[in-house]
């Protein structure tokens, strides 16, 4: 076996705890839900970046390119400081909410390089300008521009003017389970020379002003060894930090610096910020050696590093307090080592030969690891504060979240983005568990289960969303997660776990109770959903009330439902065949699923569905008066009712006779009243095709989805179809209201601005579309084509489509035929560097005309996914070539 598959195995067989440490120390805890104490729940006010420095967290840590253990009690990360800059580099800086142009944004550019699901190897690189930060220039100037204009990025600065940066890598290799070795390496792309201050820091988490940990913790200076400081810590265990000797040893405590955040005076000169006031002011060499104790600890290193020079820093955080040679010949085989053994992992996984696809898929398997982060959330407690700290504004207790004192959190989560969304999101989280999956498939079924614990799931049976709103309603994507990592594991072990698939299986049945009893206003399986994660999809805010009466009723919430009832009879299915009694289950979920499709179908005087034969188009409808008002906007939330496809095979219904007569009973009782038929035609020793909609409504759904002016791009499937370049306009009881494709940067700020889902590319949605297609092919074959936009005259069918679609998302990564990659595209130049050209960023989605990468620019979560499409659809061809070879099979078949 493998050695980064048997670390795996031995820690989850207990063996050894090889993810005690891991990149969990978050990379913004400011401006966070978690740390907002205010009245009116203004959280990036109540704790600004400007505060980071001075004042202690509450509920994590943060910094660059950090670690922590899985608590969260001891974390490391290196700050820096090239001598020009206002205050130490020590965390990511970036716009705020209300700062920013569209929202929030990072300003720095760092990129994660490697990564092995046991953390045994990690590497991460943060570009640090010479110049000092433009901090007020970014601010300025983004508050300058409107939604129409782009963001102003730290690449539309000078701060990279003429190269004049560093690039800091930060390695860590473990050799051991406590035993991490940390080499920071530091390359100076000028030509000329420039001085750099490191601070590699070690920290205890600031618990013990909380009431939650004791005072005694310490990291204290070593009496038998240069270059040592002892660790500790009474929770965690004790350990040793060695380095190469600094300038400087520099401690003190994480504590607030009252004088500075609110003019009280400091019970003492250790406070939070020191290292700020002794390398800004010049007392480092005068002061630095003061104490020899504390909670917060640096080794000072200075240099001035050569134009084109290098500098090599080494560290070694361990459990073994007698290391002979800490930083030996040893310490250098064990970064050789794990990085040969990150490689062996890696080769294992790659099913392309190309070099340039395994780098996109090694960086997008990378982000998927570092996005790990360490999330502790308790509400009751932040509702009513703690022990000898002020009480929170008695206003607070009927404000945000009020309705989830059960949740309390404390765990390693898989994030969207670590600095722009850092915090979990319940649908964005089940898509990181795909490619998550193919990496550590124990971790991907523990994130999938922890949604569902008692300490999460809301006793209704709701699953939790996101901070800012818990109770906002999120697509129910949890079981089609669960069932995907299910069937991956059966791939990779031969056999399907059970036992997973009953735990998720009996609290999502909770769950899909809670949305039926929940969002189905009338009880005729045409669900409400609101906000279901598609920011702006709608004409208007669909989580609020529509002004002056009526309500919604939604066809991306009514196909999510169907989708979600098909996962659960499939469950069932599965469980069913080890244990008959699920049969039951099975039967309840296959009824629920026929009633949704014929409320999502059905046309008759006594009903109006949400399908518009005139326009072969899915809509949202406005139920007001009992007058039912279809919205004309052709958006991906049309395209969602394709989704809901499952294929059983004969041979599990002949394994499971009691599903079967139930399927068969239930059948004939429709035809008898005449009801709708989702099932036409049932042969007992043929497999049974269930879909949301009728074959003829899935043709026409998707020959406007490959019209190149609707929804179809050379870079993916639009959210929004470009027939609204031409704005939709709509009067709602005396409002007006408009929306318009929008391929890029929002410009409208519903939810803030900082997503779009009126025209860009969306990665979740178009591996959901990616993979119904191949469903269809694999029922259909050939049987179904539709007319092909490309090649007039021609049919294409649903496979090549598949392909199609596959390839175009993974475009916009791969260097195109002039060694560009669209990502780039604002910034070709940069990326034209040897030394940035194979770096890549995992945006949150992207421009539907170009591949423009855009939003969050370190969201691999979802962005993550094309990792698994180039599994199944990348291959060596150059891009150019791609379109011959699928023309090439067409004429073929």
């Amino acid at each position: 076996m493998e050695f980064e598959k048997k670390r795996l195995e031995n820690h989850y067989t207990g063996k050894k705890n090889w993810l005690k440490w891991g990149p969990y120390l978050s990379e913004r805890q400011w401006g966070t839900v978690r740390e907002d104490y205010s009245p009116d729940g203004s959280a990036w006010d109540y704790f600004p970046h400007d505060h980071a420095r001075s004042r202690v967290y509450r509920w994590g840590e943060d910094g660059i390119a950090g670690i922590s253990d899985e608590k969260c009690r001891i974390c490391f990360s290196v700050a820096m400081w090239n001598g020009n800059d206002p205050i130490l580099k020590e965390r990511l800086y970036g716009l705020t909410g209300p700062q920013g142009n569209h929202g929030e944004d990072v300003k720095e550019l760092y990129y994660y390089l490697d990564n092995t699901p046991s953390h045994s190897y990690m590497k991460y690189l943060y570009k640090y300008g010479h110049r000092a930060y433009p901090y007020g220039e970014l601010i300025e100037e983004n508050r300058a521009r409107t939604v129409e204009e782009y963001e102003y990025e730290i690449l539309d600065t000078n701060w990279f003017e003429n190269d004049d940066y560093f690039d800091v890598f930060i390695e860590y290799a473990k050799a051991d389970e406590e035993d991490i070795g940390i080499k920071i390496t530091v390359k100076n792309r000028s030509s000329s020379r420039h001085e750099l201050y490191l601070l590699p820091t070690l920290w205890f988490r600031n618990l013990w002003s909380f009431g939650l940990m004791s005072r005694d913790n310490v990291i204290r200076k070593s009496n038998d060894h240069s270059g040592k400081v002892a660790v500790y810590h009474n929770e965690t265990g004790n350990y040793s930090l060695y380095f190469d000797e600094p300038e400087a040893y520099l401690f003190t405590d994480n504590e607030d610096n009252a004088e500075r955040l609110f003019g009280r005076e400091n019970a003492s000169p250790k406070v939070k910020d020191r290292f700020h006031d002794l390398l800004l002011h010049d007392k480092w060499r005068q002061e630095g050696n003061k104490f020899s104790e504390g909670s917060k600890f640096s080794p000072l290193y200075h240099q001035e590093v050569e134009g084109g020079g290098e500098w090599v820093i080494h560290l070694r955080l361990s459990a073994d307090s007698a290391l002979a040679q800490p930083l030996g010949d040893k310490f250098q085989r064990i970064f050789e080592t794990r990085k040969s053994e990150a490689d062996d992992f890696y080769k294992k996984l790659y099913k392309n030969q190309s070099p340039e696809l395994q780098n996109i898929q090694r960086q997008a398997w990378a982000g998927m690891l570092w996005t790990k982060q360490y999330y502790n959330f308790n509400i009751a407690r932040w509702l009513k504060g703690d022990p000898g700290r002020p009480a929170p504004p008695h206003i607070r207790k009927n404000g945000r979240n009020r309705e989830w004192k059960s949740l309390i959190n404390e765990d390693i989560h898989s994030m969207p983005d670590k600095w722009e969304y850092p915090w979990y999101a319940a649908w964005d989280s089940a898509f990181h568990c795909i490619p998550l999956a193919k990496l550590d498939i124990r971790f991907a079924k523990e994130q999938l289960l922890l949604f569902l614990k008692e300490r999460y799931m809301h006793p209704n049976g709701q699953i939790p969303a996101y901070e800012w709103h818990f109770t906002d309603v999120n697509p129910p994507v949890h079981g089609w997660a669960a069932l995907e990592v299910f069937k991956m594991d059966r791939q990779q072990t031969g056999c399907g776990d059970i036992k997973f698939l009953k735990r998720i299986f009996s609290k999502l049945s909770l769950n899909f109770t809670w949305w039926v009893n929940r969002k189905d206003r009338n009880q005729n399986n045409i669900f409400e959903g609101g906000f279901l994660g598609l920011d702006n999809i709608g004409i208007f805010d669909r989580n609020v009330e529509i002004v002056g009466g009526g309500y919604l009723k939604q066809a991306d919430s009514t196909a999510w439902m169907a989708l979600f009832a098909l996962n659960m009879l499939e469950m069932a299915i599965e469980i069913a065949v080890e244990d008959d009694a699920f049969e039951d289950m099975a039967i309840k979920y296959f009824k629920h699923f026929v009633y949704i499709a014929e409320a999502l179908n059905r046309m008759d005087e006594h009903w109006a569905g949400i399908w518009h034969d005139d326009d072969g188009f899915f809509y949202d409808v406005m139920v007001k008066d009992d007058r039912f008002i279809p919205i004309k906007i052709r958006s991906i939330v049309g395209l969602t009712t394709l989704f809901a496809v499952l294929r059983i095979e004969a041979e599990k219904l002949e394994k499971l006779p009691g599903l079967r007569k139930g399927i068969e009973e239930f059948v004939k009782q429709r035809r008898r009243n005449e009801r709708y038929e989702v099932i036409k035609t049932y042969e007992r020793n043929q497999d049974l095709f269930l879909t949301l909609i009728p074959q003829e409504r899935m043709r026409t759904l998707v020959q406007s989805m490959i019209d190149p002016e609707e929804f179809f791009s050379d870079y993916g499937i639009r959210s929004l179809s470009k027939v609204h370049a031409v704005p939709f306009n709509m009067n709602i009881n005396g409002i007006d209201y408009s929306i318009a494709y929008d391929p890029g940067e929002s410009t409208s700020n519903i939810y803030g601005g900082n997503s779009n889902w009126r025209g860009p590319i969306w990665f979740p949605i178009n591996y959901l579309i990616i993979q119904t297609l191949q469903k269809y092919h694999e029922h259909y074959g050939e049987n179904i084509t539709v007319a092909d936009p490309q090649n007039p005259g021609m049919q294409v069918s649903l496979n090549v489509i598949s392909q199609r679609i596959a390839r175009n998302l993974i475009s916009i990564f791969r260097e195109d035929d002039w060694n560009k990659r669209p990502v780039n595209l604002r910034y070709e130049e940069f990326y034209r560097k040897p030394e940035n050209k194979d770096l890549i960023l995992f945006f949150e989605y992207f421009q539907g005309e170009n591949g423009r990468g855009v939003g969050a620019s370190h969201q691999t979560g979802w962005t993550g996914l094309v990792s698994a499409l180039i599994d199944q659809f990348g291959d060596d061809t150059p891009p150019r070539k791609w379109v011959e070879n699928i023309l090439a099979s067409e004429a073929q078949n």
